[in-house]
């Protein structure tokens, strides 16, 4: 209850400032004319999108395919390191734009939907933020972005089940093997009655080379009887994926 009522208290005050400031495009910073929705009409048509929800054998499915049973995977873009698009991104993560996170989820969300192949899933979750870090921060970008997904795919959130009961470092700067071991035992299933037998969709915001998500399904699946587990992300780093390849 305390973290939604922060939630809510956070993208309330990100609503009063956006009152008086103008609308801006958070990509590209230009005026946003009537009727563009979070970013400019170039901008979105420019957007770098993998076009993996409407693929079932992308090569994130089956990268994590390999790893964990996944039924389905998925990224709406390309994390593009040094482009406008990254800093929209980080400004969703580090800078209170937690409005950007919703849409993003909004976006992410409406493209799986249309894709057909997510229409079995039961409820949606989300890798979870430290306590200390999302109170830092003022809200957990994962969990915004789940309720932009939901919403557009008419499913309840999950909260509360998963939680990181270790307050690891940020993972920024890290190789693959660092991060494997940095999130090792990191999450646990407090509730796992909320997940069992049921089609799960878990969220994040991106997939750099995918240890963290990674260890959020692994914990879920061992903690929680018959569950079915599809993913998805908001970016997908070019990077961190080829070079875990």
């Amino acid at each position: 209850m305390l973290s939604r009522l922060l939630t809510h208290f956070s993208t309330g005050l990100s609503d009063i400032v956006n009152l008086f400031s103008p609308r801006t495009c958070p990509v590209c910073g230009r005026m946003m004319h009537e009727g563009e929705y979070f970013v400019c009409t170039f901008c979105r048509l420019k957007a770098p999108l993998t076009n993996f929800a409407a693929d079932d054998t992308n090569p994130m499915a089956e990268y994590l395919r390999n790893i964990i049973p996944v039924r389905h995977a998925a990224a709406l873009m390309w994390f593009v390191a040094d482009s406008d698009w990254q800093r929209a991104v980080h400004d969703m993560k580090y800078r209170f734009r937690p409005r950007y996170a919703a849409m993003l989820g909004e976006w992410l969300g409406g493209e799986l939907r249309l894709s057909g192949m997510y229409d079995d899933v039961d409820a949606v979750t989300y890798v979870p933020l430290h306590p200390l870090k999302r109170i830092g921060r003022g809200y957990d970008q994962a969990e915004l972005i789940a309720e932009g997904v939901a919403s557009q795919m008419h499913l309840p959130v999950v909260r509360g089940a998963v939680v990181r009961c270790v307050n690891n470092p940020s993972q920024t700067q890290n190789g693959y093997l660092e991060r494997l071991r940095n999130v090792d035992g990191i999450f646990a299933v407090r509730h796992p009655e909320r997940l069992e037998g049921r089609h799960l969709l878990l969220v994040d915001d991106v997939f750099t080379t995918g240890a963290t998500i990674l260890s959020c399904g692994e914990t879920i699946i061992r903690s929680a009887n018959n569950v079915e587990l599809s993913i998805a992300t908001v970016a997908l780093s070019q990077t961190g994926f080829a070079i875990d390849r």
